[in-house]
């Protein structure tokens, strides 16, 4: 007889320090609260993350695997290997979804090669929240990740991004390090035609949220600091 197999529960987190079950639905708790195996990218944050949303579970019996820019193929390759046994799995993102902007998607690739059920769970992304919020076109649209770091590589990428949002009628959306998105929005504002519609929102889901949407020549006007603070940019030219 086959061992049934555990499953890979991707578990959202929230997007900043509010409580939890503010943005996260209950379905959440109740998956922490009956499994003790999990991915994670730091410890001390995922521990303090479990246990805010279930303060009565055992720390000591967790087992928590750290994936990140130091985990080598050979480690990924074992931290499925609980559900091998019949033993669930969680999946946690620093911040929002799981695997979405995130280094858990070659889990889940992994989970598929392996016959593991992978079940995704409801939970903020900002990056969805951020195109549902800007009034650009949620029917078509590409996340592109970080723009280039270099002044002319990054001001050519703008122009490309902006060719292809007219061309195809599709919100280009991309995040930046947070102590650099002054910088970004400057080049924006300096790069983009002055129509083109740009959209910063910052702070999601928590009581500083900031969502603005307007010409690249109107954000020469905008008090708002955006420095150090989590923020998804959205460009469209009509």
């Amino acid at each position: 007889m086959t061992k049934k197999l555990g499953d890979l529960y991707l578990i959202p987190t929230r997007l900043g320090d509010n409580p939890p079950l503010e943005v996260l639905p209950i379905a959440i708790k109740k998956v922490i609260e009956h499994i003790d195996d999990y991915i994670v990218e730091n410890e001390k944050t995922a521990r303090r993350f479990i246990k805010r949303v279930s303060p009565s579970k055992s720390q000591p019996k967790l087992k928590l695997s750290v994936l990140n820019k130091y985990t080598t193929e050979g480690e990924r390759h074992t931290f499925l290997n609980p559900c091998l046994e019949g033993t669930s799995i969680g999946l946690l993102s620093e911040a929002g979804c799981p695997a979405i902007a995130d280094p858990g998607s070659d889990i889940v690739g992994l989970a598929h090669e392996m016959n593991i059920k992978v079940i995704p769970l409801v939970g903020p992304s900002s990056i969805v929240l951020a195109l549902m919020a800007s009034g650009m076109n949620g029917q078509s649209f590409c996340f592109n990740g970080y723009l280039p770091i270099d002044k002319s590589e990054r001001k050519s990428k703008i122009k490309t991004l902006e060719r292809l949002s007219s061309d195809q009628n599709q919100a280009q959306i991309f995040i930046e390090t947070p102590y650099r998105n002054m910088k970004l929005l400057e080049d924006l504002m300096n790069t983009l035609q002055p129509s083109t519609r740009v959209c910063v929102a910052c702070d999601l889901t928590l009581p500083t949220e900031f969502i603005k949407t307007m010409p690249a020549k109107s954000w020469k006007y905008s008090k708002e600091d955006f420095h150090k603070r989590p923020a998804i940019f959205i460009i469209q030219k009509d």
